[in-house]
């Protein structure tokens, strides 16, 4: 069928005003119905319940978001009493350990999508306490696109495939997710996270968590002191390369889970540190941003994060389904000693979460699912419902009663000190509105503090994440607009992202026309964080690192097995890697096995390549397009390249800068050569320090490496 003969597609709707299903004009779809302008949000709007029940119930049987995971089992164990800040039992004794399920999941994707996405992760940890279960569910990233939970639908409908033809799959590069950004000015802090190297990690291992919202932490005196939440990865935290995660994508879709599994299944077990950012309730006004707003974070400089405890998963699960997929995490799980604040996102999430269980595991009886069952003693007189497990005996399903034995009788919560949960006592504001807070209006100023705290690479790559997901656009005008947001980030910043593109130079004037843009002025003292850069982050160890050793007939065997040591010793993992499978034979004859071939295992899957002397075989490497690929690609995604003898001089041939002319040697970040004569124990050290930096990301001249 020609173009011409396709049947017309119907004319677009006429513009129309937005209703309730129900045929209700809505007053304001941007704002949720609070008490007062920094209240909480009140139940009785059935606005925002009509919209994210509709929402919650989108897909089945798969999470509407967060759909692709994985998890382990694990513990968590406190440093010290922590009695002063909460009275949560979990954080009171150092010699109990908590047991812990954590999952980690992207956001945006289907459950068969890749892991290795631009996207933020979740980060939900399921502590089983002797107080009942407590769900900590964040992100790997401090703050949100949006600061109310009305428009939580909207950003995901905008994030996902587009309905028209479900293009693209578990990416953010298309015209509805930008076009909705662009109007929405909050949301420019998190794009400054999304595009950084934060959205792509090299492991699920070696990325932070935190909990994203302001909550609230309570002592038994009933003192309260504002807290957010952070994890710590004691493997330090780590991105990919933009090239390298896309070609993950189609090589190993599955390397963050598989990363995860392997890493638990060989005895190397994550492990994380809990830390709290503690800010006194009298305190709640000193910043210059407030604490409610779910797109502000507290800089580590004005309050810095103390570690309290520390997380270590141990366990791999036993099903992946029963645990993993149907495990049910809720941010209003709590204990005593923990409790909200009124960040109008999360109180919609105290919402949301509960309805999605009940569309996605069929019933209100989810937490019978072992995975979710909690592991202290449970009692109430909730009865029945589909999938219902529990065999309740007796007559009585009520309380008060005096035909059972009449135990259950109800605290009213007047006593000084109450049993179980209570509330934070607050006075609330009136009267009831649906409107913004001005203190949530300053929508750039943490997004410039974000920008300034990088480096000049982790810059250099947050210009060219904006530029890749702009030019995916159809839409010119949308360009425009992102680019327009971003001169009130950094006029240089827009210059650059917007020099590709097509269209105008940056206008902050034309960005200030649209009516999601707030006038807050900039706070003239905005200063980098260090916290926020992973360049400037201290260099780790090389723990579960691992390391491809190319090899050919002629190799030295005992400068490979020299450097295999090298890394077991320092707690990494080495590979030994050839044109085919079987073995290769080294120059004193040994035959050597070989682990991987080129043929199934690219360099991406490796954190840093060790190039041992071939001999007169190193020319015909050379000549290899696979093993000269796998060379460059490893370079380009500036990795740690380790070399000796006539490895160096295959390094060398390969035009990557390390000879500026006959005899004389061009260090380059990154690469460590032996001298000549030079023992394998003698540079072992230096490549074992380089791999500690994980990357090089200064080498320049990368755009020429032809891989």
């Amino acid at each position: 069928m020609t173009p011409s003969q396709q049947p017309a597609r119907p004319p677009e709707p006429a513009a129309q005003s937005l209703t309730t299903n129900q045929g209700l004009p809505l007053p304001d779809n941007h704002n949720s119905l609070k008490a007062g302008l920094r209240g909480p949000t009140l139940m009785e709007d059935f606005i925002l319940r009509e919209k994210i029940t509709h929402f919650d119930h989108e897909r089945i049987p798969e999470r509407a978001v967060h759909a692709r995971g994985a998890g382990a089992h694990g513990f968590f164990q406190v440093y010290e009493d922590m009695g002063g800040l909460t009275k949560a039992h979990f954080l009171s004794n150092p010699g109990v350990q908590t047991p812990v399920f954590v999952r980690f999941s992207t956001v945006a994707g289907s459950r068969g999508s890749a892991d290795t996405a631009r996207d933020a992760r979740g980060f939900a940890v399921k502590f089983y306490t002797a107080e009942g279960n407590y769900d900590l569910v964040g992100n790997n990233i401090p703050v949100f696109f949006i600061q109310d939970a009305i428009k939580f639908p909207d950003l995901v409908h905008a994030v996902k495939p587009e309905p028209h033809n479900e293009i693209p799959q578990a990416a953010s590069a298309h015209d509805t997710f930008w076009d909705f950004v662009t109007l929405m000015p909050e949301s420019t802090h998190m794009l400054m996270w999304v595009m950084s190297d934060r959205a792509i990690p090299r492991s699920l291992r070696m990325m932070e968590g935190f909990g994203v919202h302001t909550f609230r932490m309570v002592n038994a005196k009933g003192d309260a002191s504002f807290v957010k939440f952070h994890w710590k990865p004691l493997l330090g935290t780590h991105g990919l390369a933009w090239d390298e995660a896309q070609k993950l994508a189609g090589k190993d879709a599955d390397f963050h889970r598989r990363d995860l599994w392997e890493a638990i299944d060989s005895g190397n077990f994550p492990e994380w540190e809990l830390g709290v950012q503690v800010v006194p309730e009298e305190d709640e006004f000193r910043f210059n941003f407030d604490l409610l707003d779910p797109t502000k974070l507290i800089p580590e400089e004005l309050v810095p994060v103390r570690r309290i405890g520390r997380m270590v998963l141990n366990r791999n699960p036993d099903n992946f389904f029963a645990e993993t997929e149907q495990v049910a995490f809720h941010p209003g799980h709590l204990v005593p000693g923990i409790d909200f604040s009124n960040d109008p996102l999360l109180q919609g999430r105290l919402f949301s979460y509960t309805d999605t269980q009940l569309s996605r595991l069929g019933s209100a009886n989810f937490h019978e699912l072992p995975i979710n069952q909690a592991k202290c003693p449970m009692h109430n007189f909730q009865r029945d419902g589909m999938h219902r497990q529990t065999v309740n005996r007796g007559r009585v399903a009520y309380e008060p009663n005096t035909l059972a034995t009449g135990s259950e009788f109800r605290l009213d919560g007047t006593q000084a000190q109450p049993k179980g949960f209570s509330s934070v006592h607050e006075t609330l504001e009136s009267p009831k509105i649906r409107q913004r807070s001005p203190s949530f209006d300053d929508h750039f100023s943490q997004a410039r503090m974000f920008w300034l705290s990088q480096t000049e690479p982790e810059q250099d790559h947050i210009v060219a994440a904006f530029q890749f997901e702009l030019s995916k656009l159809e839409t010119p005008a949308i360009r425009q607009r992102m680019v327009d947001n971003l001169a009130h980030v950094d006029g240089q910043l827009a210059v650059r992202v917007a020099a590709p593109l097509g269209i105008g130079a940056p206008d902050k004037q034309a960005a200030t026309l649209w009516s999601g843009f707030r006038a807050a002025p900039h706070p003239v003292d905005v200063q980098p964080s260090p916290a926020l850069s992973m360049a400037q982050a201290p260099g780790g160890n090389i723990a579960t690192r691992k390391v491809a050793i190319l090899v050919a007939n002629g190799v030295d065997a005992a400068s490979v097995q020299a450097v295999q040591q090298a890394l077991t010793d320092a707690g990494a993992s080495s590979k030994v890697v050839a044109a085919a499978l079987g073995t290769v034979q080294a120059a004193d004859g040994a035959l050597l096995p070989v682990d991987c071939s080129l043929l199934t295992t690219p360099s991406v899957v490796f954190d840093a390549v060790f190039l041992p002397c071939m001999g007169a075989h190193a020319a015909a490497m050379a000549a290899d397009g696979d093993a000269v690929h796998f060379v460059l690609e490893a370079y380009k995604h500036c990795k740690t390249i380790a070399a000796c003898g006539s490895g160096a001089g295959l390094l060398a041939s390969l035009g990557v800068g390390l000879v500026t002319e006959p005899g004389v040697v061009l260090p380059l970040p990154g690469v460590v050569l032996a001298a000549a004569g030079e023992l394998p124990t003698g540079f072992a050290p230096a490549f074992i320090q380089a791999m500690g930096q994980h990357r090089h990301w200064g080498r320049n001249g990368l755009a020429t490496v032809p891989a």
